[in-house]
């Protein structure tokens, strides 16, 4: 074997997987068949898409905002940027090269310029670029192969994650994912994990050189993928690989009582997708503490409709009939910022601008989960008035779906919350601790940054806060739980518990491995 052949990474998922190399779309340096045509008319989907969100800005009275997004619009539709691409073209470059190329040169022109403001447009320049080649290579996505396969990605998307899991049948299935970009606390990692797929972040760039369709063992102890490795070497992974499980088929006994020190605890999952809740269930969870809603639209080109949420939430919902069912609003920020809202205002922030689609999401929730035990769970709160608002709304749209308006609570996952958590407790139906997001910030780590990790939530300074929140929440009688990672930490899960938590909710895939933790088994 060549050293070419093996390329190491950053474990953010346990386990090891054999399959076949597999890119999604075509690698960042590809070359694209796309004709003069669908550049331009992939440059002027981009432009349109920016202008209605500018439109859409400024009708709610955000000029700023709508200023800035109305400037990648004009950008897009400049024929001294499509020009230079079709012309390229003409003389015989492929259609991914030429927009980089054009990109890059205007990119330079302005960012050498002695006015700093326009400068800063090269960034601007930069984006569309990155838009118009996601377009393109959207219309070049290649299906999964028909064996087991490995998802190779310069950034791997939860969301292909999800699609491709249920999207799998026993004869050919997602096996695992590598990824050039991202950390341990990145939401492709947190996805993995709570699918059970072994993962690599942070991976030799070099990996996105190999050929699609060839084999690989990817080895998520070792934090390596070996590519076309030696029939010995696959033999040996395949040994490994035959007790590993997938999923529990099985069903077994909840996991909503357990016994350490003669306390009571619960144990939920935290899912994304129809496919994450069965495994959950089937692995004892008592029913889901966390369903992230945004994951399935990351790659948006606008706010989701209700039909839209209806058709991601009523897989996943009715399969908590009479269980916990604790919905997240979208979350749109981080590493899951959708196209339509870059360069715009994001998180909580953008969906309480954008009313029509709370409301579009609060009576798809209330509609798809009629027979679950219905929660509502506000992501990034840092104010008393977000929850007001969105409580405004709850309130009418279960009005008008004639149910009772379900608990509405809150994600802690802003320090400044954490701190005022007594101010909160007052107004709100429960508290979820999201270790993840508290931790970055309180340590100052993006969660970007390989250095990332649950255990890092084990911090004294993290723990203080986690502390307060859960005594918050106790004088004022409101449940709390925690829904990050670090739940499912072998180190911080008993300090949690020394903390006083008593509802946790972890990956789908680590359910079984964090009860018998929690009963006392040796991790």
């Amino acid at each position: 074997m060549t050293a070419r052949h093996q390329f190491h990474g950053l474990p953010v998922s346990e386990g090891v997987a054999i399959g076949e190399i597999y890119h999604v779309n075509p690698p960042a340096n590809a070359t694209g068949k796309a004709t003069a045509q669908q550049v331009e008319a992939a440059f002027a989907k981009v432009a349109r898409s920016r202008a209605s969100l500018a439109a859409d800005l400024c009708a709610r009275g955000d000029q700023t905002q709508a200023g800035i997004v109305e400037v990648g619009a004009l950008i897009a539709a400049d024929p001294a940027l499509v020009t230079p691409v079709l012309d390229a073209m003409r003389g015989g470059a492929d259609a991914m090269t030429a927009v980089r190329d054009a990109v890059a040169a205007q990119a330079a022109v302005l960012a050498a310029l002695p006015d700093p403001d326009l400068a800063q447009r090269a960034g601007d320049v930069r984006q569309i670029g990155e838009a118009v080649l996601t377009e393109l290579a959207d219309s070049q996505a290649v299906p999964p192969p028909d064996n087991n396969f490995i998802l190779v990605s310069r950034e791997v998307d939860p969301a292909d994650l999800i699609r491709l899991a249920d999207a799998s049948q026993t004869s050919a299935r997602l096996a695992g994912a590598v990824s050039v970009g991202g950390g341990a606390s990145s939401h492709a990692a947190i996805v993995a994990r709570g699918l059970g797929l072994p993962m690599l972040a942070g991976a030799d760039p070099l990996v996105l050189e190999m050929p699609a369709g060839t084999q690989a063992i990817l080895d998520a102890e070792a934090g390596r993928v070996t590519v076309d490795p030696p029939v010995e070497v696959l033999r040996a992974a395949a040994a490994r690989t035959a007790g590993q499980p997938q999923t529990h088929p099985d069903p077994v006994q909840p996991t909503g009582v357990l016994a350490r020190d003669g306390q009571a605890i619960t144990v939920l999952c935290n899912v994304a997708s129809a496919a994450e809740t069965r495994l959950g269930l089937s692995g004892g969870a008592v029913g889901v503490g966390l369903l992230r809603t945004e994951i399935p639209f990351t790659g948006a080109r606008n706010w989701p409709t209700e039909a839209e949420h209806l058709a991601q939430l009523t897989p996943v919902l009715a399969e908590l009939d009479g269980r916990p069912a604790v919905v997240r609003l979208l979350d749109f920020s981080g590493d899951k910022i959708p196209p339509f809202l870059a360069g715009a205002r994001h998180g909580l922030t953008a969906l309480l601008d954008a009313p029509h689609a709370l409301d579009d999401q609060l009576s798809a929730i209330l509609r798809a989960g009629r027979r679950a035990r219905l929660a509502i769970l506000i992501p990034m709160v840092t104010s008393l008035d977000e929850v007001r608002r969105v409580r405004g709304r709850l309130a009418e749209m279960s009005r008008r779906a004639d149910v009772t308006a379900p608990d509405l609570g809150i994600m802690v996952e802003v320090a400044d919350t954490a701190r005022n958590a007594e101010t909160f407790a007052a107004e709100v139906g429960f508290f979820s601790i999201g270790t993840n997001d508290l931790t970055s910030e309180v340590l100052g780590i993006d969660r970007a940054d390989p250095r990332t990790g649950p255990a890092l939530a084990a911090d004294p300074r993290v723990l203080k806060l986690i502390e307060h929140v859960v005594l918050a929440a106790g004088d004022n009688a409101i449940p709390v739980s925690v829904c990050g990672d670090a739940a499912a930490d072998p180190e911080v899960l008993p300090l949690l518990l020394r903390l006083g938590v008593r509802t946790l909710s972890v990956g789908a895939a680590r359910v079984p491995k964090v009860a018998g933790w929690i009963a006392g088994a040796q991790p």
